[in-house]
């Protein structure tokens, strides 16, 4: 059952990949992969909440929470194609917009990831510990 539910989970997470990268393409943007980016981004912050929400909720099946995390985030982002990209402008010349795509990517992601743990979290009330 599991190994369905990732496979169906993945092909899903890879269709919306692909769609959102043809949304916005590079060429669009200067040639900067502000699609990946997104893609890379918004990945980051669903991991967190669906890693914090699934662990808050233990009645949800483990197969369904392998099935969201390594099968649709887990395809939908890309950390390959981040390193083609990189490649890429490098061998164009752009390594300054090649350092920005790399630093925007690991702290865009670290700070979207907070952002979905921190989105997940329940609300506190004021004078409750």
């Amino acid at each position: 059952m599991v190994y369905l539910a990732v496979g169906i989970a993945g092909m899903i997470g890879a269709l919306v990949r692909y769609g959102l990268g043809l949304v916005v393409p590079a060429a669009a943007v200067g040639g900067f992969p502000l699609g990946t980016l997104f893609i890379n981004w918004t990945g980051s912050f669903l991991l967190s909440w669906f890693t914090v929400m699934f662990t808050r909720r233990p009645a949800w099946p483990p197969w369904l929470k392998t099935a969201v995390t390594t099968g649709f985030v887990g395809s939908y982002t890309t950390f390959s194609t981040l390193s083609v990209e990189c490649v890429e402008l490098m061998e164009q010349g752009r390594f300054g917009m090649a350092a920005v795509y790399i630093a925007a990517s690991l702290f865009g992601g670290l700070l979207a990831s907070w952002a979905g743990y921190a989105a997940a979290q329940p609300e506190r009330k004021e004078g409750i510990g």
